[in-house]
């Protein structure tokens, strides 16, 4: 009986380091990317990028976050947790530090095949250790965490890399922010070969298997999956022009851009830990929904803000967007099957964000044929649909329950 307490005691030791391990790597590796990452589309126009070329950068970006989610799943079974997350942390430090050498706007696009390693390959693996590790009723509180500490650098980070950039310069000032990034991305790397515990792989599943995986999605995950889709359609057309359309055509500065972002993020992590307590009352899908009319509303609050103050209120809103995410990745967990619940999510994402990869390129062209309005509308329009849908087909039979 003591061998068994013994036992049961190390293993959850080991979780309980893990996540500690893991949660000051997303922290370390999310601090250094958002010093620059906001001021990306400016850093690209200033080495020659046309509009044309940022919204291709923009659609390339959104395709290799796809097609990376389940491979992502794939190699953390073959090697390992640490292993993997330790190869992504190096391959994203790699594409940083091309970023930094970049002299043509072009080897942006090699340098983003490695820079998406870290937030691509590695989630469906984060997915998956808090559904293998917390009962149903406690993941919306797990997934509240994890958000809260990859975000939490936010606040912060995007205020510093515009007061780099307002100091240095647009190409100087990211620059610098990169070789921030490479060094926390190194740390990352360090920590989690010294600290992080490696647990038993699981078995790789058959060539081939993706196709019969979906169909063995429930019809809640796949009518789930059709809102999420719309809901990032009408993020994807937007996000990657609104640092131009702020700076270019309000008229404000990159130190006022990078506290916006800070703002949208204090708005997010002020509401993580409230949000997972009122599902316990309400249950997840009034806070999905909610979220889903935050990325409608977003865009549109954007197109009409003429001034900081307005840019300001539109950013809070973008901040709610995050209000009902633990609660939707919860219930992706839920409806994922628990036997391939890492390869599930990796399917799931792969076919989110295969989906919405031309959402960029569509609304450059939108901004080069009719108006930057034109393509806050149609992110508008996209994100009315997907909250409707949402709210009249999806049924969330999985309460969350006071542990």
């Amino acid at each position: 009986m003591n061998t068994v307490n013994s036992l049961s005691l190390r293993k959850s030791s080991s979780i309980e380091r893990n996540v500690i391990i893991l949660s000051i790597a997303v922290f370390l590796v999310a601090f250094g990317e958002e010093l620059w990452n906001s001021f990306l589309p400016k850093y690209l126009e200033a080495l020659g990028g046309s509009i044309a070329l940022i919204a291709v950068f923009g659609t390339f970006k959104d395709f290799l976050d796809a097609i990376y989610q389940y491979p992502g799943g794939v190699l953390s079974d073959r090697l390992g947790e640490r292993q993997a997350l330790t190869l992504f942390a190096g391959m994203a430090a790699c594409g940083y530090a091309i970023y930094l050498v970049s002299s043509r706007p072009w080897m942006l696009f090699i340098g983003v095949l490695f820079v998406m390693s870290w937030s691509s390959l590695a989630s469906p693996a984060l997915f998956a250790m808090i559904g293998a590790t917390l009962p149903s009723e406690r993941r919306t509180l797990g997934f509240s965490w994890q958000s809260l500490l990859k975000r939490l650098p936010i606040i912060i980070a995007p205020a510093l890399g515009g007061l780099l950039i307002a100091h240095e310069g647009i190409i100087r000032g990211v620059r610098t922010g990169l070789a921030i990034a490479i060094l926390m991305a190194i740390l990352t790397m360090i920590l989690q070969q010294r600290f992080y515990i490696q647990t038993p792989t699981a078995p790789i599943s058959p060539p081939g298997g993706m196709a019969l995986l979906f169909r063995s999605f429930s019809p809640v995950l796949k009518q789930l999956l059709f809102s999420d889709i719309l809901a990032r359609l009408a993020e994807g057309i937007a996000e990657i022009f609104i640092v131009i359309y702020a700076i270019n055509f309000i008229g404000l500065n990159p130190k006022q851009f990078g506290l916006l972002v800070g703002v949208q993020m204090t708005t997010a992590i002020v509401g993580y830990l409230p949000a997972a307590a009122l599902t316990v009352r309400i249950g997840r899908k009034p806070l999905v929904f909610f979220t889903f009319v935050c990325f409608a509303l977003f865009p549109l609050m954007v197109a009409y803000a003429q001034s900081f103050p307005q840019m300001l209120g539109a950013f809070v809103v973008g901040g709610l967007r995050e209000f009902g995410e633990p609660a939707r990745k919860a219930m992706i967990v839920n409806f994922a099957g628990e036997q391939s619940r890492g390869r599930h999510v990796g399917l799931y994402y792969l076919i989110r964000n295969i989906s919405v990869t031309p959402a960029a390129a569509v609304g450059g062209w939108l901004w080069h044929v009719l108006s930057p309005n034109a393509t806050f509308h149609a992110a508008f329009l996209c994100g009315v649909a997907g909250a409707l849908f949402f709210l009249f087909s999806v049924h969330d039979k999985t309460p969350e329950v006071n542990a």
